[in-house]
C-alpha cells in the first residue's frame, strides 16, 4: 500500500507541477529606466513537508551593489565595468509589499544575497498545496554592459530574469544567487503577462500574443504561455528580429545571419529545425526565440575568434552553425527541468553531442581550420588535416594538460570561466560520443533521445539519465557515471608489450591512471581496419590474445573518440622493433601534436631585447606544441645586428602535475642565455632550477597562489672596470631561494615574498609585500613595503653591484627586462622597475651596502591618474640611516604594463621646476608578448 501510495503521489506531483501560476502587470517607463509591477505567484509544494517559510528569486536586484555575487562574479574575472560604474547604471528592484490571502506576510533578503527573498507564510504549506502570494514592487533596469542584459545605449530593452521568480523546493530548497551564468532553476508555470509600453518600440517574445490595445501614448500587449520556462523580453526601437514561420511552428530570430539571402536562411532554418525535431521531437510551444546575446554568450569557439574578414568557412556554414547551437540550447533549456546551476554538463552534453553528430552528417569533411587548410604551405600541417569536430578534444586537453581541468557534475559557479564556457561543454559532449562508442549500436544517440521526449517539460536529473541509460543497455557503464563525469581522472594507456606468432597476437596494455575506463584497441592492416574489441577493467596492466588476421600494426584509441590525455604510445608495429621508433617530423611554425611523430619545429624570430644588442634576427628549435608537453626544450639562435654578434637562450624542462593536491605541479630544468648587457660587453648565464607551486585544490576559481622557487645562478661577465654597473668580480654563482605568496584580484590584490641569496662574499634576506584596493568610490590604493638587509657582506667597498637599490636595481641577477640596463643617462636610464626601494626620483644615496627600508604608496586623483609618495631608511657600512622621500603623479595607463612617473617634491627639492625636468621622468612598460597575453589568461583562467 505504501509503494502504491508513493507512486500516486508521484504521478500527481508530476501531473500538478505544470499548474504554477505567474500573472504579472508590468508598465514600463523607459525614461526613468524602471518597471512598475503588480505581480500574482501561484506555486505547489510537490514535497512531501510542511513548509512555513519559502523563498523566492529577485535576480533583478543583483545589480544592486558592488558586493553582490553577481557584482564579486564580475569583478573575478577583471571585468571593471561594474564596479567603475555610476549608481544609476546599476539596476535593484524594490518591494513595496508581499500578501498573502491580503494580509501583509514577513520578507528579508538574504544576508550576502540580496537577490534571494526568505517569505515567513502566514499560513503553513502542506504537501501538494499551494501558494499564493501578490508583490508589489519596482524595478530599476540595469545598464546592459554588464550582463547583455537591461538597457543599451540605443534605449532597448533586453530582459531575462526581470521579474521575481519561486525557488524551487524538491526536498531542499534550490536557489542560488544571480552571478552572470544565465542558469536559473525556475519551475515550469502557466505565465500571464500584461506590458505596457511607450508607443514607437516593437515587442519581441516567445509568449503568445493573446491581446494588444492600442492608446494614443501607449500599448498594451497580453502575453500569455502554458509550461513556460522563457520569459525573455525584447522592446526595440528598430527591431532586427526576424520571423521564420513553417506550418505550425516559428523561428523568431535576430543571429547574424552572415548576409545571407532569405530564401537560404530559410532553408537552413529549415534543415536546423528538422535535425532537431527528427532527433527531440516537437518543440512544446508555438515560437523558439533565438538571439544575439544567446550567441555572444554561448558562441562557436574558433569562428568568434577570427576577425571578419577572415572566412575559412562558407557563409551558410558559420550561419548553419550558429542557429543550430542556440537552437539545442533554448530547446534543452526550456524542455528539460533540471538544476542547471549544479547539472549543467548534461544540457551541454547533449547540446556538443548533436552539434558533433549534426557535422559528421552534414559536413563531414569540413576542416579544423577550414578552407585555409587548402593553402599552400599550411595543407603538411597536423592542423590542416584535422576534421572540424577534432576542436571538441583540443579544447578540453588545453585545460586537461595543464592540470586545470574540473569534475564535470561541479557546480556551474564553481568553474573557470574557460571550464564553464569551452572545456567542461567540450568533455561532456566527447563522453557521450565515448559512452555511445563503447555501448554500440547506436544505443547512446536512441536512449538520449527517448530521456529527452520522455522527460519533456518533467523534472528530471543525472541520476534520472543514469538510471535511463543503463536500462537500456547490458554493458557496465559505471565508469561513466563514476570516473569521467564525478572526477578529474585522466585517460591514459599504453601498449606495454606485443608477443606474436603467425596466427595471434598476445598484448599487454598499461592503464597509466587510476581509474576503470575502458580502451579500444584496433588492429590494422596498413590503414585498414581489420578488427576492433573493447578492453574493460584495466586495472594496472591486462594481457589479452587476439586473432593476427594478417594485421602488421595495433593501435590503442585509433578513431580518437575517447578523450586521452597521451596518444603517443597507443601504438605498436607488428614488422619489428625499427618500426616502432616514430619518425622524426620537422616543421616551420607550431603546430598541433601528431601523436605519430617525433615533431621537431622550426620558427623565425625577431626581437629588440636591449640597446646593445639592438634588432635581432633568428630562429628557435623547439617541440612545444598547441598543447602542453610534460618536457619541453628550446634552442634560439640570433643575431644582433648592432653588436654583430651571436646571441641566444636555450632551456630544458620537465613538469610534473599532481592532482587533488594544493601542491599542483613541480618543474625543474636548466636555462641559459647570451647577451650584451653594456656596449659591447657580454653576459652568460646558465641556472638550474627546481619550483613548485600551489594553489587552493578545493577552489580553482581561487586566485590565492604560492610559489616555492630554489635555483643556482651561474654568471660569467665580461669585465669592464670603466662601467658604471660593474664590480671588481665579473663572475660570480648566487644561490637563490624565494617564496611567494599572492591573490590577484581586481578589487583586493596582495602579494608578498621573501627572498635569500647567498654568494662567495655576501649573503642577504628581503621581504616584499604589495597591496592594492579598488574602492567602491572607483578610488584606487597602492601599497608597497620592502625591507632588506646583508646578513654578511664582505664584497668590494667600492662598488654597490651587490648592493639594495632605491630606485634601480642593478640587476645582478639578470632577471628584469631592462633595455639599457648599464646607462646612467638618456632615455633608457628612465626605465622603471618596480623593485627593491620603489622610489622614482633618483636620489644622493641610491644604493644600501647594510639594510634598507622603504614604503610605496600611491591614490587616485582622476581616473588613470594617481598622486605617489615614497618614504624610506638607507643604511649604508659607517655611515648613519639616511631619511629619503620622494613624491609625484603616476599616469596610470595599463597597471603594471605601461606606466609614466613624473617626480615633483623629493630630498632634492621641487624636481619639477629644476633643470632638466624631462631626464627624472620615469616610466615602466613591458613588450613581453608572455606578459601581455597574460591580461587575457587572467580572465579565463
Amino acid at each position: 500500500m505504501r509503494f502504491l501510495s508513493f507512486i500516486l503521489f508521484s504521478l500527481i506531483s508530476l501531473k500538478s507541477f505544470g499548474q504554477n501560476k505567474i500573472d504579472l502587470k508590468a508598465v514600463f517607463d523607459i525614461e526613468e529606466k524602471q518597471i512598475k509591477i503588480s505581480q500574482t505567484i501561484q506555486y505547489q509544494n510537490i514535497s512531501q513537508n510542511v513548509l512555513d517559510t519559502i523563498y523566492l528569486s529577485d535576480w533583478a536586484n543583483s545589480y544592486a551593489t558592488k558586493k553582490t555575487p553577481l557584482a564579486i562574479r564580475i569583478a573575478d574575472e577583471y571585468i571593471n565595468d561594474f564596479h567603475l560604474a555610476k549608481n544609476e547604471d546599476r539596476g535593484f528592484s524594490v518591494i513595496t509589499s508581499i500578501k498573502q490571502n491580503n494580509k501583509d506576510v514577513t520578507f528579508q533578503e538574504l544576508k550576502n544575497q540580496p537577490d534571494i527573498i526568505k517569505v515567513a507564510l502566514d499560513k503553513s504549506l502542506l504537501p501538494n498545496e499551494f501558494y499564493s502570494l501578490h508583490l508589489e514592487y519596482i524595478v530599476q533596469i540595469p545598464d546592459s554592459k554588464f550582463t547583455n542584459y537591461g538597457i543599451t545605449q540605443n534605449g532597448d530593452l533586453n530582459l531575462r530574469y526581470w521579474y521575481i521568480t519561486p525557488a524551487v523546493y524538491n526536498g531542499e530548497w534550490q536557489y542560488y544567487s544571480n552571478k552572470n551564468l544565465d542558469d536559473l532553476y525556475i519551475p515550469k508555470s502557466d505565465i500571464t503577462l500584461e506590458i505596457e509600453y511607450p508607443n514607437g518600440y516593437k515587442l519581441t517574445s516567445e509568449l503568445d500574443i493573446s491581446n494588444t490595445i492600442q492608446l494614443p501614448k501607449k500599448q498594451i500587449v497580453k502575453l500569455e504561455g502554458k509550461d513556460r520556462l522563457n520569459t525573455k523580453i525584447f522592446l526595440s526601437k528598430n527591431s532586427d528580429f526576424e520571423t521564420l514561420q513553417t506550418d505550425n511552428f516559428s523561428i523568431v530570430s535576430n543571429i547574424n545571419d552572415e548576409n545571407l539571402e532569405v530564401i537560404d536562411k530559410v532553408l537552413i532554418t529549415e534543415k536546423v529545425m528538422h535535425f532537431i525535431f527528427e532527433n527531440f521531437g516537437e518543440y512544446p510551444h508555438k515560437k523558439l526565440l533565438l538571439t544575439q546575446i544567446d550567441y555572444d554568450k554561448n558562441p562557436i569557439y574558433g569562428l568568434n575568434f577570427l576577425p571578419s574578414f577572415i572566412k575559412p568557412y562558407p557563409s551558410h556554414f558559420q550561419y548553419e552553425l550558429k542557429l543550430l547551437k542556440i537552437a539545442l540550447q533554448n530547446y534543452l533549456e526550456n524542455t528539460l527541468l533540471i538544476n542547471p546551476r549544479k547539472e549543467q554538463w548534461l544540457l551541454d552534453g547533449i547540446q556538443i553531442y548533436y552539434l558533433m553528430n549534426y557535422v559528421d552528417e552534414h559536413y563531414p569533411n569540413m576542416k579544423f581550420i577550414g578552407s585555409i587548410a587548402d593553402f599552400w604551405g599550411v595543407r603538411s600541417f597536423h592542423a590542416a588535416q584535422m576534421k572540424f569536430n577534432d576542436k571538441y578534444i583540443l579544447a578540453f586537453m588545453l585545460m586537461a594538460r595543464t592540470n586545470r581541468d574540473q569534475p564535470l557534475v561541479m557546480p556551474k559557479d564553481s568553474l573557470l570561466k574557460f571550464n564553464t564556457n569551452i572545456a567542461n561543454k567540450y568533455k561532456a559532449g566527447i563522453g557521450l560520443k565515448y559512452l555511445d562508442d563503447f555501448v554500440n549500436n547506436d544505443i547512446v544517440e536512441n536512449s538520449i533521445e527517448d530521456f529527452i521526449i520522455e522527460n519533456k517539460l518533467k523534472p528530471t536529473s543525472t541520476k534520472h539519465f543514469e538510471s535511463f541509460i543503463k536500462s537500456k543497455t547490458s554493458k557496465n557503464i559505471d565508469w561513466f557515471f563514476e570516473d569521467f563525469i564525478s572526477t578529474r581522472k585522466k585517460i591514459d594507456f599504453k601498449i606495454k608489450r606485443v608477443s606474436k606468432t603467425e596466427d595471434s597476437v598476445t598484448v599487454i596494455i598499461k592503464n597509466k591512471r587510476d581509474n576503470n575506463m575502458p580502451t579500444s584497441l584496433y588492429s590494422l592492416n596498413n590503414d585498414s581496419i581489420v578488427s576492433k574489441i573493447w578492453i574493460e577493467n584495466i586495472d594496472k596492466t591486462k594481457t589479452i590474445t587476439i586473432p593476427r588476421n594478417n594485421a602488421n600494426k595495433l593501435v590503442l584509441n585509433y578513431n580518437s573518440v575517447i578523450p586521452e590525455i597521451n596518444s603517443r604510445d597507443n601504438w605498436k608495429s607488428l614488422k619489428g622493433f625499427f618500426f616502432n621508433n616514430k619518425p622524426l617530423q620537422f616543421r616551420l611554425l607550431k603546430d598541433i601534436e601528431d601523436p605519430n611523430y617525433n615533431q621537431v619545429f622550426f620558427m623565425p624570430t625577431a626581437e629588440f631585447n636591449n640597446i646593445y644588442d639592438g634588432f635581432t634576427l633568428g630562429f628557435k628549435v623547439y617541440n612545444k606544441t598547441i598543447l602542453k608537453k610534460l618536457f619541453d626544450y628550446k634552442i634560439e639562435p640570433r643575431y644582433a645586428f648592432k653588436s654583430r654578434s651571436l646571441t641566444g637562450s636555450a632551456s630544458i624542462s620537465q613538469t610534473h602535475y599532481l592532482e587533488n593536491n594544493d601542491l599542483y605541479a613541480i618543474n625543474y630544468g636548466v636555462v641559459g642565455g647570451y647577451s650584451s648587457y653594456a656596449e659591447d660587453l657580454f653576459v652568460r648565464k646558465i641556472t638550474p632550477s627546481i619550483s613548485f607551486f600551489f594553489r587552493e585544490d578545493d577552489d580553482f576559481r581561487s586566485n590565492k597562489r604560492k610559489s616555492l622557487l630554489f635555483r643556482y645562478i651561474d654568471i660569467h661577465r665580461d669585465e669592464d672596470v670603466t662601467n658604471t654597473f660593474t664590480s671588481s668580480q665579473p663572475n660570480y654563482n648566487i644561490f637563490n631561494l624565494r617564496y611567494i605568496h599572492s591573490n590577484d584580484n581586481l578589487i583586493n590584490f596582495n602579494k608578498w615574498y621573501t627572498d635569500f641569496q647567498i654568494g662567495a662574499d655576501f649573503s642577504k634576506l628581503s621581504f616584499n609585500y604589495e597591496y592594492r584596493r579598488l574602492f567602491e568610490s572607483n578610488r584606487q590604493l597602492n601599497v608597497r613595503f620592502f625591507a632588506g638587509t646583508f646578513l654578511k657582506n664582505n664584497t668590494d667597498i667600492n662598488s654597490d653591484y651587490f648592493s639594495f637599490a632605491l630606485d634601480r636595481p642593478t640587476d645582478y641577477l639578470f632577471d628584469y627586462n631592462y633595455l639599457g640596463r648599464s646607462e646612467a643617462s638618456g632615455i633608457f636610464s628612465q626605465q622603471y622597475i618596480d623593485a627593491e626601494g620603489g622610489f622614482k626620483s633618483k636620489l644622493a644615496t641610491p644604493f644600501a651596502n647594510q639594510w634598507i627600508s622603504t614604503f610605496n604608496t600611491s591614490t587616485t586623483l582622476w581616473k588613470y591618474i594617481l598622486a605617489y609618495g615614497d618614504i624610506g631608511l638607507v643604511k649604508n657600512k659607517s655611515k648613519t640611516a639616511n631619511f629619503v622621500y620622494d613624491s609625484g603623479i603616476r599616469v596610470n595607463l595599463v597597471t603594471d604594463y605601461f606606466e609614466i612617473y613624473f617626480p615633483i617634491y623629493s630630498n632634492l627639492g621641487w624636481e619639477i621646476g629644476q633643470p632638466n625636468y624631462d631626464q627624472k621622468i620615469r616610466f615602466k612598460f613591458t613588450l613581453d608578448p608572455q606578459a601581455l597575453l597574460g591580461l587575457f589568461r587572467r580572465r579565463w583562467y
